[in-house]
Parts: structure tokens; C-alpha cells; sequence
């Protein structure tokens, strides 16, 4: 007797917070098979982003595509931001769609499936280490997700409106999963969330984030960690520091700032003025090592030259590691939406590529002085781009956004001379060549 393979083709947009819950679905599924090819799929799930309008647009474009690719039959489930925030509008102007459920019932989906209902819960759903999740694009490298929600204001930010405030997971359970992941061979983990510093705020610890990296670092485990989201409020020196002597965690710091003017971050309600956050920065910066990420909001309403000039400068003279920049999105229903002087769509984009050519200019420098060093990495498998090469990035880095390195040669071969294919994990790499943006290496040991 046959039985027929179902597949579900899984489009998960937006963030990696996004990614943890998609792989919550694909563990409540798993027994579809998972296809890369839309129109073959039984089941088609789109895990939405609704965060700024590129991100909307972006979503409901791939609702449209995934209509019109899907075979005769095939259910199309769309979650995630945007069916939270746009449920009603969506189910009016696309009825086509089969189920349509939000952010809070992640772990009910194969129900959902089952009997094409739509589930809408009030509580926003936090993964812990009782949901098993089928974690996707690495065997080596996981995301785990602190909270859920965020007590701060920002003027721009509309996420505490559709996902809370601060729900942490506790300690023991982060610890769990931590331990869990390691038992099925993960060795490098992301700790995400809206605001990592605030971990365990809202459950009356004001240093949580500190007794996690202790607490894994007793664990004594082989394994590289790196904290993504730290904000600048609740980022304190301790905190900086346990970082700088853990054993597990990298000194991998991502603080988005958005802005530096003291004019702006006030406007913007980041709780924090341009001496705290240049403290902080210039306390990350003394660890040795250390790699520093940031990004910025330009065109927020108030921004005038002289204060994106002052943004100009600082971040000439600081010279980050890494930056992203955001183009000021209105979002309903936040403070900067109501805000008077409002900069063009035409000037923010001309503020936006003055500043990348300084962010350019820097991170053609920081390859540049890679080049002949011996450095640790982790290999991912084969590039994307050709069959003929590795790719990796140092262990330093974070996943898929700060940058790779290609591998086109090794010295790490058979008996027989010829060379060994490079699996998933730590290496010792020579970085040989830079062209262009793309830095090449050779491995010399796999450690």
C-alpha cells in the first residue's frame, strides 16, 4: 500500500523573533514534508511582518503571489504581525485566504489546519523549551527567544500596541532550551527579543539578562552565544561587562540607537540622551575584541539638518562595526505619526545614501584589514552563489547579517590528498583575498 506525501511550504518574513514562532508551526506539522516549491504544497504558510510599510506591502504581495501559485486544493494559511494588526481588512479584501490567525496561536496551527478554522487569541504566544520546533537554514546555529511585548515608548514603534508588554520566559526555561538544542547538536546561539537588557523585568529582576550568561556559563558547554536587541535604558556597565568576561558569550554588542542628537532621541522617546549612549558605547568598545552593531531610524519627524549632520559625524567618528539604516515609516495609532515637521520621502533618501557611503567606506576598511589574518569561523555549507564554494562567517559575527567569507581553497584533505568536503561547524581559516565586498579564505584546521 502507497501513502501520499504532504508537503507544506513554509514563507517566513520580517525577523528572526518571526523565525522562532514559524518553527514552532513547523514542529506542530511535522509530518508534512517540507517543499520549496510552492505550487506542489499541501499546506502554505506565510508568517507575516507588519512592522514599517515596506515590510506590509512586502507581506501582502506574497499572500497575492501564493493565491496564484498554489495547486487546485492547496490551504493557504497566512500569520504572524500583520493578520494580528489588519485581521478584519485582510479577511474582506482577500477572502481567498483559509486561515488567518496572529500572534498568539502559533502552537494551535496544526488545529487550525485540521479544521481550516482561524484562531485570534488575546495573549501573544511565547515559545519555551515544552514546544518543540523544527529549526530551519542551519544544523549548527539557533535563535532562542527571550520575551515576548516591550515596555518602552518609542515615538515610531508600534509593536507594543498589537504585542504587549514585556512577557519574559524564565530562567529555567531558556536554560532548558538551551540545553536541549545542545543535546541535538546546536553549538551557536542568537538570544533575541524586543529589548533583551529588560529579560526578566517584568517578573521583578532587574538583572536577568546578567544571570543568564552566568547561569550558561556554569553549563561549561562548548558553544558561542551572542545577544541581538540590546536597548540603551536597560542596558547597564554591569551588564556590559559580564559580557566582556563570559566564556560563552561573544563581546558581540547590537544596541540600536536610532538617533544621537539630543533633540532627536528626545522626540523620539528613547529615555536616554547623547552622554549615555556615547558611555555605554565607549565602555562596549574597552572589551577586548568587542564588535559593535547598531541602526538608525532617518527622516523621523523633527529631523533637520543640522541634527542628521551631528548623526553624520558621530557615526564618522565612532566608526560601528556594523549599521543598519531605516527610513522613517508612519505608523496609526503612534506619536511620531501626529508629530508636525515632516521630512520628505525625497530628502530621507538623500540623508540615507550620504550616510551609507560613510557606513560603506567603513565596512570596505574593516574587511580590508582582515585580509592575511588567521581567524576562528563557522562554516555554513556550501554558498549560495557558486557550487565551488564554502561559505562561513567569523564566530564573532552574527547569522546571515553580518557578512560572509567564502572559502575557495583548504588544506584540510584525505589520506589521499584530495580535499575534504567542510561540514557545518568551528574552523581556523586565512583570509587570502578582498574583491569587491566579498572577502575569500582558505581553511587550515577544523576545530
Amino acid at each position: 500500500m502507497q501513502f501520499s506525501t504532504n508537503y507544506l511550504h513554509l514563507i517566513s518574513l520580517g525577523c528572526t523573533k518571526n523565525l522562532v514562532d514559524s518553527e514552532v508551526m513547523l514542529g506542530r506539522l511535522k509530518s508534512y514534508q517540507l517543499t520549496p516549491n510552492l505550487e506542489e504544497a499541501d499546506i502554505i504558510i506565510v508568517n507575516t511582518c507588519g512592522f514599517i510599510e515596506s515590510a506590509k506591502q512586502e507581506s501582502i504581495q506574497t499572500i497575492l503571489n501564493a493565491l496564484e501559485l498554489r495547486k487546485s486544493g492547496a490551504v493557504l494559511v497566512v500569520s504572524g504581525c500583520l493578520s494580528e494588526r489588519y485581521a478584519k481588512e485582510l479577511k474582506e479584501e482577500i477572502p481567498e485566504i483559509d486561515v488567518i490567525t496572529g500572534v498568539g496561536d502559533y502552537d494551535k496551527i496544526d488545529v487550525m489546519v485540521k479544521e481550516l478554522k482561524s484562531l485570534q487569541s488575546n495573549e501573544v504566544f511565547l515559545a519555551n523549551e515544552s514546544h518543540e520546533r523544527v529549526i530551519i537554514g542551519s544544523n549548527f546555529h539557533a535563535y532562542v527567544k527571550l520575551s515576548e511585548g516591550c515596555n518602552q515608548s518609542c515615538s515610531f514603534c508600534a509593536i507594543p500596541s498589537f504585542k504587549g508588554k514585556l512577557h519574559s520566559r524564565t530562567l529555567d526555561s531558556t536554560i532548558k532550551e538551551v540545553q536541549n538544542l545542545y543535546a541535538k547538536g546546536f553549538r551557536d546561539f542568537s538570544f533575541i527579543a524586543q529589548d533583551s537588557s529588560s529579560y526578566l523585568r517584568d517578573l521583578g529582576q532587574k538583572d536577568g539578562l546578567i544571570q543568564l550568561i552566568k547561569a550558561i556559563d556554569k553549563l561549561q558547554l562548548p558553544i558561542s552565544c551572542r545577544i541581538l536587541y540590546l536597548y540603551p535604558t536597560t542596558t547597564t556597565f554591569e551588564l556590559i561587562e559580564t559580557i566582556g568576561n563570559s566564556t560563552c558569550f561573544l563581546p558581540y554588542f547590537d544596541m540600536p540607537i536610532q538617533h544621537i542628537a539630543d533633540s532627536m532621541l528626545k522626540l523620539m522617546r528613547r529615555g536616554a540622551n547623547k552622554a549615555k549612549h556615547i558611555e555605554l558605547l565607549e565602555s562596549m568598545r574597552k572589551i577586548p575584541h568587542s564588535f559593535i552593531r547598531t541602526s538608525f531610524v532617518i527622516g523621523h519627524p523633527g529631523e533637520c539638518e543640522k541634527e542628521f549632520m551631528e548623526l553624520c559625524e558621530f557615526v564618522e567618528a565612532f566608526n560601528f562595526d556594523r549599521v543598519n539604516l531605516f527610513a522613517y515609516s508612519p505608523q496609526v495609532g503612534t506619536p511620531a505619526y501626529d508629530m508636525s515637521q515632516s521630512v520628505s520621502s525625497k530628502i530621507t533618501n538623500m540623508r540615507i545614501n550620504q550616510l551609507n557611503r560613510i557606513i560603506k567606506s567603513q565596512f570596505t576598511a574593516h574587511n580590508k584589514a582582515l585580509l592575511g589574518q588567521e581567524v576562528v569561523a563557522i562554516c555554513e555549507g556550501k554558498s549560495e552563489m557558486s557550487e565551488y564554494f564554502y561559505k562561513a562567517r567569523l564566530k564573532l559575527w552574527g547569522k546571515d547579517i553580518d557578512g560572509e567569507i567564502l572559502i575557495n581553497d583548504s588544506e584540510i584533505c584525505d589520506s589521499l590528498g584530495q580535499m575534504l568536503p567542510l561540514q557545518e561547524g568551528y574552523y581556523r581559516i586565512l583570509i587570502t583575498q578582498k574583491k569587491q565586498n566579498f572577502l575569500f579564505a582558505k581553511a587550515l584546521e577544523r576545530l
